[in-house]
């Protein structure tokens, strides 16, 4: 499937950013019923067994039509689950599968066989090329600034310098919250949008009340880029690791090194407990269902476009 096939299948350039502990069926089921890609890690799920079980719920309710969806999975080798659920993926011919951290050209080899299609996230232009190199039918370039997992690079040098070696698809991340935004990724040669932190805050997301209020009140300096939490570099919000005891004010520059993790109290658990969000918070100030998030970003998206035009 190529960049024109795929974006035929959707009314808006968007895909909902897989995100461990918020994605789940019903956000899923709602993004692709009103135009746009859903997707969720298949870690959501604790066994390999209740993962089928979303796959099974997912595509009843797709049956009778929507935009396709997508399924994360961790291709490295500490996710000892990656072959029992790749496995389900192909008996349920999942239609996107989205890989993450490293290029395993068996997966990839295996999704095309029942025809299905990989993206890789990729925060750098090494970790682009290898992508490239290894076969994948998209790359998602993490820029600066996203939420989860998150690189350094502006999105004009990142998108740009992809595309002088990359013509397959191309998905672009970090701080997108409007349909405006959304337009400027096309604009930088981007096929989608990947939106995470807007879709954190719907009525269909698994995030918990307190941690959509602490986006709504957010702005960007209110977001940390640290790789103290999981070892990769991620941006959390500040509020949830004060929440957690963790003295950002005695920190050099506010930021946190390897480590810094002791200061944290037992009950408090990297990622359910310190939430990840982008730099795009300081412009999201509502909980909204995902239909109407989708018809508000694409009049938002037609309006940049005729403002553009005329």
């Amino acid at each position: 499937m190529n960049n024109k096939d795929l974006i035929s299948k959707v009314a808006l350039p968007v895909i909902a950013a897989p995100m461990f502990l918020i994605s789940n069926p019903k956000m899923v089921i709602a993004c692709c019923k009103n135009g746009v890609i859903g997707s969720v890690p298949a870690l959501n799920q604790r066994t390999s067994e209740g993962f089928e079980e979303w796959l099974i719920e997912i595509n009843a309710a797709l049956d009778e039509g929507g935009a396709p969806y997508a399924v994360n999975l961790i291709v490295n080798p500490v996710n000892t689950r990656l072959q029992p659920d790749l496995e389900l993926c192909i008996k349920y011919k999942v239609p996107i599968i989205i890989t993450s951290l490293g290029i395993n050209t068996d997966v990839i080899e295996a999704v095309h066989s029942y025809g299905g299609i990989v993206l890789h996230d990729i925060a750098n232009i090494r970790h682009a090329k290898k992508a490239a190199q290894g076969g994948v039918d998209g790359i998602i370039a993490v820029c600066a600034g996203a939420g989860g997992h998150a690189g350094i690079m502006s999105p004009f040098a990142l998108a740009g310098e992809i595309r002088e070696f990359y013509d397959g698809i191309l998905v672009l991340a970090g701080c997108i919250s409007h349909g405006n935004d959304i337009l400027a990724a096309r604009a930088l040669g981007a096929d989608f949008a990947y939106m995470g932190t807007r879709f954190i805050n719907t009525k269909e997301s698994a995030a918990v009340a307190e941690y959509k209020d602490m986006i709504t009140q957010a702005q960007a300096t209110d977001i940390v880029y640290t790789d103290a939490i999981s070892g990769i570099h991620a941006n959390f919000l500040k509020p949830s690791l004060e929440a957690a005891g963790v003295d950002l004010a005695a920190m050099k520059d506010g930021n946190l090194e390897k480590g810094d993790l002791s200061v944290l109290e037992d009950e408090f658990k990297a990622w359910k407990n310190i939430w990840s969000a982008g730099q795009g918070v300081g412009n999201i100030d509502n909980v909204l269902p995902i239909k109407d998030l989708i018809q508000t970003l694409s009049d938002e998206y037609q309006s940049a476009l005729e403002k553009l035009t005329n």
